[in-house]
């Protein structure tokens, strides 16, 4: 058997394994008693509003100017006052020289809206965007003071790393909610992009420490006796070659903390999962929604990966 014929063979083992998960999922499912409502799903990404649209005086109906699927209905005051209200035409609930009050209904404008389940995953994107940042300046900071030759900076730089990372991530969470963003007057939002930035922070520090260690001691003995400075040498020499060479840690650092960002939910922010909570406690529809869930969930790790990949691709081939 050639190697082609063994890729092949191997592939054939893998969709039978396929196969036979789907299969299993498919019985285990099969086997509760759920009624799946799918088509309930749509709407919590977009869903068509109505917004009801009244009188705001006494008064008449004075005419129609209907334009396409709209209609822009002029009302007239006691007073004399005109204004022109635009509804869609299908919802109209007057007629004309019709003698309205104050806060009657004339009917309603329909127009498309975002979903929680949208809103959710934008407040998860910038929350985690806004860690990550934190969290790689915190990082680098602290991944030169373990290096560092100063006693005091090595030594806080270690407090913090070893602190951060022996505590769970909700205790962290809530103590940030309760007690810094209570001492320096922050709200909830802030107070969630810290906790994950300062978690991150640790990790990405010890990453850092190890890239910066692994480049060889003869390339800043290089730029030393080129007449460069210690941050010259940092800046231009070290931190490049070990960027290249921390990037997929980095990478695979920065997208748990996207999986991670669902925690700071236990501190009332409406991200991503907190939606699909509130969601589930209207609709009950469980299992449809937890999946969506996970999926997208997936979907944005899954396209930073790739993103993660190219640029990976890119600097090997600037090599």
């Amino acid at each position: 058997m050639n190697s082609t014929e063994k890729l092949w063979a191997w592939k054939l083992v893998l969709a039978v394994i396929l196969l036979g998960m789907a299969a299993g999922i498919w019985g285990a499912v099969k086997r509760i008693d759920y009624e799946w409502r799918w088509y309930r799903v749509p709407q919590y990404f977009v869903y068509h509003a109505e917004e009801a649209r009244k009188i705001p005086f006494d008064g008449t109906v004075d005419s129609f100017n209907p334009e396409g699927d709209l209609i822009h209905v002029t009302l007239r005051s006691e007073t004399g006052e005109t204004e022109v209200q635009t509804i869609d035409a299908e919802t109209l609930k007057v007629s004309e020289g019709e003698s309205l009050f104050e806060g009657d209904t004339i009917g309603f404008q329909k127009y498309w809206r975002i979903g929680p389940l949208l809103t959710g995953l934008m407040t998860t994107l910038w929350i985690s965007a806004g860690a990550s940042v934190l969290g790689l300046a915190l990082g680098l900071l602290a991944g030169l003071a373990r290096i560092s030759r100063n006693y005091v900076l090595r030594s806080l730089s270690a407090i913090y790393v070893e602190f951060i990372r022996g505590t769970p991530l909700l205790v962290q969470i809530f103590i940030a909610y309760f007690f810094i963003a209570t001492v320096f007057d922050v709200g909830r939002n802030m107070a969630g992009v810290c906790a994950l930035g300062i978690f991150a922070g640790a990790y990405v520090a010890e990453i850092f420490r190890a890239g910066i260690q692994s480049v060889p001691r003869g390339q800043t003995e290089a730029a030393r006796s080129l007449g460069m400075s210690a941050l010259q040498n940092m800046v231009y020499i070290v931190l490049p070659q070990a960027f290249k060479r921390i990037l997929p840690p980095l990478s695979g650092q920065f997208i748990s903390l996207i999986k991670d960002s669902s925690l700071v939910s236990v501190i009332a922010i409406t991200d991503l999962t907190k939606s699909g909570r509130e969601i589930i406690t209207s609709t009950f529809a469980t299992f449809e929604i937890w999946l969506v869930v996970a999926a997208m969930y997936l979907i944005v790790t899954s396209v930073l990966s790739q993103l993660v990949f190219y640029m990976e691709r890119r600097l090997a081939v600037s090599d």
